[in-house]
């Protein structure tokens, strides 16, 4: 945290969405370092085997919490928690103070897994073989322990997280921001949101919206380089708590996420 440049203020609660409990491992060393500066918690989505993988339900249950609080937070999440961030951001903005998005692409779809899926219906490859080439791509080259370890990770988070996509289909959600104060993080070389993807969030931000891209680190840049994005969080953060939230309004639960 030495080179960490921490930036007092008194914190509206800062809420980590997850998606997927084998990939959350990840976000760790960056929840460490914040829980030194702000008050941190993780709302978790465990996805059962007979349910249907349904972002909506997501973002209902997402609502119920988030309705018991005294006041709105700061929303975060990586790859496709951020993107339960942004839907639920969109629908109900009177709940949430700022929302910080991880590794989302304009197309805030176009995650780890559509990238996989598209892969396997289009080669001829087993699915070890495809997870194998995600590894190298999502965390560079890795040592044959270490890579098998990944390798079973993501094949888990394929098994159990919830996801808008499969061999069947690979889905989409609509492009855009939100009416929350916005911050966009990724990585130079992530092949999954590639930085001409971020760039593209400069047609969507408002005033006082950030774009941050990291040197490296790929599209899990947060876990190798967790105070990098920790500072850029705690200014963020410390800027929207100055800005004046949205009113409540009376607005009805999703039934779609377009």
């Amino acid at each position: 945290m030495d080179s960490c440049v921490k930036v007092p203020f008194k914190a509206t609660q800062v809420l980590w969405l997850s998606l997927s409990s084998h990939l959350h491992q990840l976000d760790r060393p960056l929840l460490r370092g914040l829980s030194q500066s702000v008050t941190i918690s993780t709302w978790q989505y465990c996805q059962g085997p007979d349910e249907p993988g349904s972002l909506a339900e997501a973002v209902v249950l997402l609502d119920d919490y988030l309705c018991s609080l005294s006041q709105p937070v700061h929303l975060v999440g990586h790859g496709m928690s951020g993107v339960l961030g942004l839907i639920y951001a969109r629908f109900f903005p009177e709940q949430v103070k700022s929302l910080s998005l991880l590794s989302v692409g304009v197309q805030p779809a176009a995650d780890w897994q559509a990238h996989y899926y598209t892969r396997r219906q289009v080669l001829p490859c087993s699915q070890a073989l495809v997870l194998a080439q995600m590894v190298r791509e999502l965390f560079g080259t890795q040592k044959l322990a270490v890579s098998k370890w990944l390798q079973a990770l993501l094949k888990q988070d394929l098994e159990d997280s919830l996801s808008p996509h499969s061999l069947w289909k690979i889905d989409s959600i609509p492009a855009g921001g939100c009416d929350v104060p916005l911050l966009v993080a990724g990585s130079r070389d992530d092949t999954v949101v590639t930085v001409d993807a971020l760039k593209e969030w400069t047609k969507w931000l408002k005033e006082g919206d950030r774009l941050w891209v990291c040197p490296r680190g790929r599209h899990f840049f947060h876990r190798f380089y967790p105070q990098s994005i920790e500072t850029e969080l705690l200014q963020f953060w410390s800027a929207a708590e100055r800005q004046t939230p949205l009113r409540r309004s009376a607005f009805a639960r999703p039934r779609s996420l377009l």
